[in-house]
């Protein structure tokens, strides 16, 4: 890439005083939230899921092969071709561990070598999900 296209261009953290913040329903594996929080002069009320994140494999055989496994996913209706993934929900458990604990309950399989591809916020204006990648 050119630097014209990426020209110095980044997210950066930044961090709005929350003035307030309410549990509007708490969820079995998730949470959604209601937070009143200080930006410039003004105080903006945003609504959003709290979700614990998680970590997903992209796994290649000595072939290249990649492998995907289908998934009934409810809230969009459909039976998904993805990549094996799952929620950090042991606590302590570091993201690739969980990784590697996916990789072995989804499709029976153990990886030979393991490297962090990128972590991703997944929905950052609904949801504070954030998914570690791994090759």
């Amino acid at each position: 890439m050119s630097d014209a296209v990426t020209g110095g261009v980044r997210d950066e953290p930044f961090e709005a005083p929350v003035v307030s913040s309410t549990l509007v329903h708490e969820g079995r594996v998730w949470d959604v939230r209601s937070d009143t929080v200080r930006y410039g002069d003004a105080e903006i009320v945003r609504e959003y899921v709290d979700h614990p994140g998680a970590a997903a494999v992209v796994a290649i055989d000595d072939e290249g092969r990649m492998l995907l496994i289908q998934q009934y996913r409810h809230p969009i209706r459909h039976r998904d071709w993805e990549v094996p993934a799952g929620l950090l929900d042991v606590a302590g458990e570091p993201p690739m561990a969980t990784a590697q604990r996916e990789l072995a309950e989804e499709a029976d399989l153990v990886a030979a070598a393991w490297q962090p591809l990128v972590s991703i916020f997944t929905t950052p204006g609904g949801n504070d999900e954030v998914v570690h990648l791994f090759l």
